[in-house]
C-alpha cells in the first residue's frame, strides 16, 4: 500500500469529528512524536477547525516531550510516555480531548522496539486510554498509518461517549 493510500478517508474523518466536537462545545488538541505534525494538519483543515482545534505540541527530543508535556524522564515509546503526553497536552492548551502518539518509524529500532511500534492516547474527562498497535511498512507508511489511526481513535471516542 503506497503512502497516500494510507491516507485514504482522513478528511472524512477528521470532518466528522468536526461536528462531533462541534455539537458537544468540545476543544480538541494532539501531542504528536513520530508524525511530525501530520495529525493536527489533518484536524487544521477540518470543517471550522478554528471553532474546536486548540492546537498542537510536536515533541520529538525527549526533553521536549519531559520538559513541555511533563513526560516522566525514561524510555519515551511507552504507554505511560503515550498517556502523559495526551495529558500534558490537553493541560496545557486548555483541550477536552486529546490525541498522542509516540513510536518508532523506522527504520530501525529503537529503545529495543522495532518499526512500527505505536503506543497512542487519548486523553479525555473521564480518562486516559492506551492503545499500542504495530504497522508494517516503510517510514512514510507508518507516519501516515499512525496518522489515520490517530484520527479514528479520536472519532471512536466520540461515538461512544
Amino acid at each position: 500500500m503506497g503512502s497516500a493510500d494510507a491516507l485514504a478517508g482522513a478528511k472524512d474523518v477528521a470532518d466528522e469529528i468536526s461536528e462531533l466536537v462541534r455539537e458537544r462545545g468540545l476543544s480538541v488538541a494532539t501531542a504528536e512524536s513520530l508524525t511530525g505534525g501530520k495529525i493536527s494538519c489533518q484536524l487544521g483543515v477540518a470543517e471550522c477547525s478554528a471553532e474546536w482545534f486548540a492546537g498542537s505540541v510536536v515533541a520529538y527530543l525527549s526533553r521536549v516531550k519531559y520538559d513541555v508535556l511533563k513526560v516522566p524522564e525514561g524510555p519515551v515509546v511507552t504507554e505511560e510516555c503515550a498517556a502523559a503526553m495526551a495529558e500534558g497536552v490537553a493541560g496545557l492548551l486548555g483541550a477536552d480531548l486529546a490525541v498522542a502518539v509516540t513510536g518508532v518509524g523506522g527504520p530501525d529500532e529503537e529503545e529495543g522496539q522495532p518499526a512500527g511500534t505505536v503506543w497512542f492516547a487519548v486523553r479525555a474527562e473521564s480518562g486516559t486510554t492506551t492503545e499500542l498497535r504495530r504497522f508494517e511498512g516503510d517510514p512514510a507508511e507508518i507516519v501516515d498509518k499512525t496518522t489515520l489511526h490517530a484520527l479514528h481513535l479520536l472519532l471512536d471516542h466520540l461515538k461512544r461517549s
